[in-house]
């Protein structure tokens, strides 16, 4: 069976298919139409849809249906958006999209219906603190967390997935080191760890998950950059494009063996790579790569052994091998692609 990437183009408003081959090499499908401004992407748990968040008025999320034998993407419905969402994701059973609102400052849960497609109006909008950047539940599907960039605060809600409602944790946040810039973050597979990228200082903190109440507690915080690096923190609420020395990182991603944890930084375009403690979390400083320009946003494949990166400012998505031992990319090959690439999903279908 294949696995196919998706890469939603921001600028030219549609979404790019690739069919990756064993050895990592990409050949480009059809991209697809989707809207304005095309941005975050989520796979449901059976792979079977493809939903894109939509950031231009009237803000949607766009579903796709993903033919399993050649990764074709069908339009199947649009529905409405609580507001503009940089981050969507899945709970674990596939019946609940959440959403969180930079601009606004919220997060929204929506039903998903049985056919794939989501609901008109959401079941919560909840306010949270400043800049909410992304949302995602723990590996029990138990737990909700929600990085707020302009407050340096993630926080933690409980998740029913049986009604999709949130209700606030207590207590309602774990705070994060001023001036870091919270942003997106993963769990450990074993649901020991939550990985927390900065966008100001390109850090990821890793906290300890209390699996029985969902709460979380500081573990350490390590850089994502080289120690001879001539960047300076990035400022909140700061200019975009930021001067040519902010830290300005964007997206994080754990290997499947949970050995590495990967960031992008927009400023140098470059990929750092960090080793993981699985004992204790911990996390140290491995190695940095030159990527796409501007990379908001990569993935990782199923295996474990490609990294796929797209370039907010390159019109061109590359491959690149990943070391099992060292966890460096190694570059491969570049593709065509499209403007304002922001997102990459990659998904197996064994």
């Amino acid at each position: 069976m294949p696995t196919l990437v998706y890469v939603s183009n921001g600028q030219d408003g549609d979404i790019g298919s690739y069919l990756m081959r064993t050895d990592g090499t990409l050949e480009p499908l059809a991209r697809i139409m989707a809207a304005g401004a095309v941005g975050p992407l989520a796979v449901s748990p059976d792979r079977r849809i493809l939903y894109a968040a939509c950031r231009t008025q009237p803000y949607s999320v766009r579903a796709y249906t993903i033919d399993r034998a050649t990764g074709t993407l069908t339009f199947l419905a649009a529905s409405p958006l609580a507001e503009s969402f940089p981050y969507i994701a899945l709970d674990r059973t596939g019946r609940f999209l959440l959403g969180a609102s930079y601009s606004a400052h919220l997060v929204s849960v929506s039903a998903i219906g049985g056919d794939g497609r989501v609901a008109a109006a959401p079941l919560q909008v909840i306010p949270v603190g400043r800049n909410a950047h992304s949302i995602r539940v723990d590996e029990s599907n138990r737990f909700v967390f929600v990085p707020a960039l302009g407050t340096d605060q993630v926080f933690q809600f409980t998740f029913d997935a049986e009604t999709g409602r949130l209700a606030s944790n207590t207590p309602a946040i774990a705070p994060v080191t001023p001036g870091t810039g919270a942003r997106h973050f993963v769990t450990s597979r074993d649901n020991r760890f939550v990985y927390v990228l900065g966008e100001l200082l390109a850090t990821v903190t890793t906290f300890a998950l209390d699996g029985e109440t969902g709460l979380l507690t500081e573990v350490g915080v390590a850089s994502g950059l080289p120690p001879d690096t001539l960047l300076v923190p990035g400022k909140p609420g700061g200019p975009i494009p930021r001067t040519e020395r902010d830290i300005w990182a964007a997206d994080i991603h754990l290997a499947p063996n949970g050995r590495f944890i990967y960031i992008s930084e927009r400023t140098t375009s470059t990929i750092g790579v960090l080793s993981v403690d699985g004992t204790s979390g911990r996390l140290a400083y491995a190695s940095t790569t030159a990527t796409e320009r501007q990379p908001r946003g990569f993935a990782i494949d199923p295996t474990g052994r490609f990294m796929v990166v797209s370039g907010e400012k390159s019109e061109t998505i590359s491959v690149h091998a990943l070391d099992p031992a060292t966890g460096e990319p190694r570059f491969l090959a570049r593709y065509p692609g499209g403007r304002g690439a922001s997102w990459v999903e990659i998904v197996g279908l064994d």
